[in-house]
C-alpha cells in the first residue's frame, strides 16, 4: 500500500534540429538585429515543447516569455522555475502542486534587467478516489515506525529542494521507465477505513519483480535507499529542478553521482515497502512539485 510518497552535475540532452526559419532568426540575433526578427512570422511548435501544458492541479503550466538575450530567472513564490529554450523564445514550466486551489496563480519574472509579474489560470480537476478497508495497523503507524517516516521525510524534503545546473537541453520529452499497464495513475485519492489519505503522487506501472528499469531522460543518481513507505527508492536529478523518483525497487544498480543516458538501466522493479505486490512506482518533481508523469511522455 502507498502512501504519499515525497521525493527523496545532470548530463545535457543535446540540442535539438534547428528549423531554417530558426536558424535564421538565431543568426539575426547574433548580429544585434532582434528588434528587426519578424516574431510575429515565427511558426508556433518549431520545435514541440515538452511535457504537455495542462493548467490543472498536478499539471504543469507552459507560459511563453519571448525573446530575451539571457535566460530569465522566474519564481514561483521563492522557489526557481525551470526555464527552457532559447533567445528567439523562452518557456517557463511550472509545476502546479495537488493542493492548489482553481483561480489565478503567478510568478515573478527577471529578464534582460526588467521585472514583471506573469499571471495564469488554474482550472479544477477531480481525480478518481479509491475507498478502502484495511487493517488497522496499516493506517495507524506505531510509535517506532512514525519516528522513523518523520526521519525519512526531512531527508527527502532535502531532495526535493534541488535546484542543479546546468539547465536541461533539447526535448523533455521522456520514455516510459518500464513497460507495463498503469495500475493506478496519478491524482487518485485513496480513503483508508474512513480517514482520507493524500493523493497518489506519481504512476504506478504493473511488471514482475526484476524488470529492468531505464532512465526516462539523461540524468544524475542523487539518492539511494530504503525507506519505510516507498522501499528501495533511486531519485534521478535531469537538472533546473526537474527530478524524478523510483519506489518499491528489488535492486539499486547504481549509487549517488552515477550519470546516466535515456534507456540506461539502473534499477529493477520490485515490492518492498508499503506495496500489495510488484510494481514500479514513478514520480516526476518540477520545482518541489509533484506532477502527473504522463505529461512527459508521447
Amino acid at each position: 500500500m502507498d502512501r504519499f510518497a515525497f521525493p527523496h552535475a545532470p548530463l545535457r540532452a543535446g540540442p535539438q534540429p534547428l528549423s531554417p526559419n530558426r536558424r535564421q532568426l538565431l543568426q539575426w540575433a547574433s548580429l544585434g538585429l532582434l528588434a528587426a526578427a519578424p516574431w510575429q512570422a515565427r511558426a508556433a511548435g518549431d520545435e514541440r515543447i515538452w511535457p504537455k501544458d495542462s493548467r490543472v492541479p498536478g499539471g504543469v503550466a507552459c507560459l511563453s516569455l519571448g525573446p530575451a538575450a539571457q535566460r530569465p530567472q522566474v519564481l514561483a513564490g521563492d522557489v526557481p522555475v525551470l526555464v527552457v529554450g532559447d533567445m528567439i523564445e523562452w518557456t517557463a514550466l511550472i509545476g502546479i502542486p495537488l493542493s492548489t486551489p482553481p483561480g489565478t496563480h503567478s510568478v515573478q519574472v527577471q529578464a534582460d534587467s526588467k521585472a514583471r509579474t506573469l499571471s495564469y489560470q488554474v482550472q479544477n480537476k477531480q481525480y478518481a478516489e479509491q475507498r478502502l478497508k484495511v487493517a488497522p495497523k496499516t493506517v495507524d503507524l506505531a510509535p517506532d515506525d512514525q519516528a522513523r517516516y518523520e526521519r525519512e521525510h526531512a531527508h527527502q524534503q532535502g531532495i526535493m529542494a534541488r535546484f542543479s545546473t546546468p539547465l536541461p537541453e533539447g526535448t523533455l520529452r521522456m520514455q516510459q521507465p518500464v513497460p507495463g499497464r498503469r495500475s493506478s495513475s496519478f491524482g487518485l485519492r485513496r480513503v483508508f477505513n474512513g480517514q482520507a489519505r493524500n493523493p497518489h503522487s506519481g504512476m504506478d506501472i504493473a511488471a514482475a519483480t526484476g524488470t529492468p528499469v531505464a532512465a526516462p531522460l539523461p540524468g544524475t543518481v542523487v539518492d539511494v535507499g530504503d525507506y519505510f513507505f516507498n522501499g528501495g527508492t533511486v531519485w534521478l536529478d535531469h537538472g533546473g529542478g526537474l527530478l524524478s523518483m523510483y519506489c518499491h525497487l528489488s535492486r539499486m544498480d547504481c549509487q549517488v553521482g552515477d550519470v546516466l543516458r535515456t534507456g540506461d538501466r539502473f534499477c529493477k522493479v520490485g515490492a518492498t515497502g508499503r506495496v500489495t505486490g510488484p510494481h514500479l512506482h514513478w514520480g516526476v518533481l518540477l520545482n518541489r512539485s509533484m506532477v502527473d508523469p504522463a505529461l512527459f511522455l508521447g
